[in-house]
């Protein structure tokens, strides 16, 4: 005669403690594991697994995007992690997640996204694989789709207020936290492309360059008038789009450039990562 094994109210929490599963699916699993706690995370990472390749077209476009630097503030990451719904994206266990897997980043300094989810979670998870037991936890896709590392003799990190965007910005110098925080504000609100003309993509230049002369074609101009006016297109461009050259929003009279230099001559802006829900 064949008994199913009683499992208790204490191992079901303990079983939704590990693994952030449901109440009936942490108990469906336990029984079905005999009371193998190891057995049934693998069931319930099973079941996870089935939801995510459910899953694996959909759009995860919501989430929380973070920023985080190093106690001597001279490394800094930017990560995303995403899930389908503004819902989720508000939820505790979701927002620990997250903030766990930006400070894995940030102690490895990893380079991209699939680096990252390669690393180490916790309880024999790697990344990914928490990614997926998620997944199937919440029934949602869960991804983190952005990863990027930045490193300067000093790194500030600009978390927007909702965490749909943020940004970090490295100084050639510390000492300079109300700049460094103006600029990343400025990343943050004015999405450059590169931070000046000479770091500006040159396949960007080229389609610039491109567009504006068959505008002016369309417009009527000679071609070799439209090879100039390309060229005052593309300077105007560069002036909206690069961050050094862009008008600082907190005074247009001046660009980001200047600002950065009225603060100490000797003070540069030696990069910056952006990036925003969606992109």
């Amino acid at each position: 005669m064949s008994t199913t094994m009683a499992i208790t109210a204490a191992e079901v929490n303990k079983l939704r403690q590990m693994t952030g599963a449901g109440m009936m699916d942490c108990k469906k699993a336990l029984t079905e594991a005999n009371g193998d706690f190891d057995a049934a995370i693998d069931l319930l990472r099973k079941k996870g697994q089935k939801v995510a390749a459910n899953r694996a077209d959909r759009d995860a476009a919501e989430g929380l995007v973070l920023a985080k630097v190093t106690g001597d503030a001279k490394k800094g990451v930017l990560v995303s992690v995403n899930c389908e719904t503004d819902f989720v994206a508000k939820n505790a266990d979701f927002s620990a997640m997250a903030d766990a897997i930006a400070d894995i980043a940030l102690k490895n300094m990893s380079a991209d996204a699939d680096s990252l989810k390669a690393l180490p979670f916790g309880n024999g998870l790697t990344i990914a694989e928490k990614l997926t037991e998620q997944t199937g936890v919440i029934g949602e896709k869960i991804d983190v789709n952005y990863c990027q590392p930045i490193e300067s003799e000093y790194v500030y990190a600009y978390n927007h207020p909702g965490n749909r965007v943020a940004s970090l910005v490295g100084l050639n110098k510390s000492g300079h936290e109300t700049v460094a925080k103006d600029v990343a504000m400025q990343v943050a609100a004015m999405g450059p492309i590169a931070l000046d003309k000479s770091t500006t993509p040159q396949s960007v230049v080229e389609k610039e360059l491109e567009i504006g002369k068959d505008l002016a074609i369309q417009e009527g101009k000679a071609p070799e008038m439209a090879e100039k006016i390309a060229q005052g297109r593309l300077n105007k461009f560069f002036k909206e789009s690069t961050l050094l050259a862009q008008e600082f929003i907190k005074d247009n009279k001046m660009n980001v450039e200047q600002y950065v230099q009225k603060a100490d001559k000797d003070l540069k802006v030696t990069g910056f990562k952006r990036h925003a829900l969606g992109a």
